[in-house]
């Protein structure tokens, strides 16, 4: 029978991704309470806390996993902090969402894995990779069922400017001391290939570009950038489909933003930024293929992490043994391309 008491939820880092989607979804769910809130300084905490109706706001992140008051902390904090927090989060007790990219590196994903293992009581999940979520059932089932015939190839294309311009600041997601090993928009897409694809791919050849070896941070500072603006893989499934992934941020004008799938029998487009899947048969016109509603899951993240807590549902997106996994493909892939 499902629990009502009401669930209460500390934020740890409220940045664009917990304002926009995790606290209205959370602040949307019947007898769920956002409690407390812990951000960069105590005015931005103030802010989001008068922003959003809560009630408190903690001096800092130690702070929310500490209070009695938690039951279940939501981090959305720059990937250097996910396992830390994460870690001693389940030590007190708490069930946690960490938001994507998991960690810095597989090492402390793995470290964030065993914690889990040690309170299988509590759930522990990773927010997913978003962009796909509206069509990876259909996508799913298409491979699995045998619609493309034999998998030759899949190719992921993901570009933008936004590191094109060099006297631009560093930004989080260039500075290897908050990210690590996470390089633009590799783990999260990677991620929804997982989904469908169900198995590791092999990292065969990874070739990549620091284009502003150094940048200047916000505090007028000036750092070595180590994480490519620019890179290309290559991969290899085991049953001999190839895994071609070019991400770029140096690109200017429009960005390109596809995934395509090919097989023996025809071929997947999707248009990522619109969300549209296109189905072209081995002899036929391309035609674009509606998702049904039964297939539609959406964004629902905070819903089902509730539920996880509430219900014992298992965690489908994403448990913390799949981040580990994506997490060791941008590892490989970072040893591919840097002999590190």
């Amino acid at each position: 029978m499902e629990d009502l008491t009401p669930l209460r939820i500390g934020i740890v880092g409220a940045g664009a991704n917990t304002r926009e989607r995790h606290l209205p979804g959370f602040l949307g769910l019947a007898e769920v309470e956002v409690t407390v809130v812990a951000n960069r300084s105590r005015a931005s905490s103030q802010r989001v806390a008068d922003e959003f109706s809560i009630a408190r706001i903690a001096p800092d992140w130690r702070a929310v996993v500490a209070d009695p008051a938690v039951d279940a902390v939501c981090i959305g904090t720059w990937p250097y902090l996910h396992a830390e927090i994460s870690c001693a989060a389940l030590a007190a007790g708490k069930h946690v969402l960490t938001e994507a990219r998991m960690a810095r590196n597989a090492t402390e994903a793995e470290t964030m894995l065993v914690a889990s293992q040690a309170r299988p009581d509590l759930i522990a999940q990773v927010v997913p990779s978003p962009m796909t979520l509206r069509v990876d059932a259909t996508i799913r089932r298409m491979i699995a069922e045998g619609e493309l015939g034999d998998l030759r190839e899949i190719g992921v294309t993901h570009t933008t400017g936004n590191g094109a311009d060099s006297s631009a600041p560093m930004s989080w997601r260039q500075d290897f001391e908050l990210s690590g090993h996470n390089t633009m928009s590799l783990g999260i897409y990677y991620e929804a290939v997982l989904r469908w694809m169900q198995e590791e791919v092999e990292v065969v050849h990874a070739t990549a570009s620091i284009h502003t070896p150094q940048r200047r941070r916000r505090d007028g500072s000036t750092a070595t950038v180590r994480i490519p603006d620019s890179l290309t893989v290559l991969g290899r499934y085991a049953q001999g489909a190839r895994l071609v992934m070019q991400v770029s941020a140096v690109e200017r004008g429009l960005p390109r933003n596809e995934i395509r799938i090919h097989g023996s029998r025809g071929s997947l487009r999707l248009d990522v930024a619109t969300e549209e899947l296109w189905w072209c048969p081995a002899s036929g016109l391309e035609n674009r293929l509606e998702i049904s509603a039964d297939r539609n899951s959406g964004w629902q993240v905070e819903a089902d992490f509730v539920d996880s807590i509430r219900n014992g549902a298992p965690v489908r997106l994403t448990d913390f043994a799949t981040g580990l996994r994506t997490m060791r493909f941008t590892d490989a892939v970072w040893s591919a391309w840097s002999g590190e």
